[in-house]
């Protein structure tokens, strides 16, 4: 996926999300969409990250184009991996965004948590 796909990816993910409670942010080589601090969708060039939780994952992956997500090799219980094919149109992606929503939504909200510098001291 070019840059030009993901900055075009990124702005069709920002006019399905139209939530007060929706955070932007650099992570996982690419952009998350946070929701009360919880990750619920990443872009990057290698396609779409959702977090649909452990209970919609079989259903998630009986999908077109997706693929559990190992970014270390190891399964991340409950995300989502979509090839770029897979969210080409706006029905599709709008989809995979309802059924991250779905499980976000429900989580408690996620404080931010303070960064720790490099001796170890807590900062904000």
């Amino acid at each position: 996926m070019s840059d030009l796909m993901e900055t075009v990816l990124i702005e069709r993910i920002r006019d399905l999300i139209p939530d007060e409670n929706v955070e932007q942010k650099r992570m996982f080589g690419g952009t998350c969409f946070m929701v009360n601090g919880n990750m619920l969708v990443c872009i990057s060039r290698r396609g779409l990250m959702a977090r649909v939780g452990k209970e919609q994952e079989a259903e998630a992956l009986a999908k077109p184009y997706a693929s559990q997500c190992r970014p270390t090799g190891r399964p991340m219980a409950g995300f989502i991996r979509v090839e770029p094919e897979g969210i080409d149109s706006d029905e599709v992606l709008q989809n995979w965004v309802e059924m991250a929503r779905t499980y976000v939504c429900a989580l408690p909200p996620n404080a931010s948590r303070p960064k720790k510098s490099r001796v170890g001291k807590t900062t904000r």
